[in-house]
């Protein structure tokens, strides 16, 4: 009886030659210069000072914040909140919540609760959310 690896691999196919091997990267071909930072193209990445990225960021926060202003009463499922304070400083608003990748953060107190004490939420504006009361201008 012939061996498992005989019915696996033919006998003829021993006598191939090997397969090329794989080419060296671009990075290490002799006839090409190597890029300074070690990649093939530089990278075009803005940075965060860039108004056109500021100018977005800021519309996805008042996107995310909605019509909440300080004084504002909304409404959704977990209850009934005014809004004491909004802050857009990611930095307080990453103490106030701690989370490293908050970017704004809303004080607010439930107003169902004669003891609610304030907290910070950083929950978004949602098709849920219902405003009560508009902050006073």
């Amino acid at each position: 009886m012939p061996s498992m690896t005989a019915l696996i691999t033919p006998a003829h196919n021993t006598s191939r030659p090997p397969l090329p091997r794989r080419p060296i990267p671009h990075e290490r071909t002799p006839d090409r210069p190597t890029p300074s930072d070690g990649r093939p193209h530089p990278r075009t990445a803005r940075t965060a000072s860039d108004p056109t990225i500021l100018e977005a960021l800021r519309r996805v926060v008042d996107d995310q914040i909605g019509p909440r202003r300080a004084g504002a009463i909304y409404q959704n499922i977990d209850g009934a909140f005014e809004v004491l304070a909004v802050i857009r400083d990611p930095e307080r608003a990453r103490g106030l919540l701690g989370r490293r990748c908050a970017q704004w953060a809303l004080i607010v107190r439930d107003v169902l609760r004669p003891t609610g004490e304030p907290f910070a939420i950083s929950s978004v504006w949602t098709t849920s959310d219902h405003l009560v009361r508009e902050a006073a201008a």
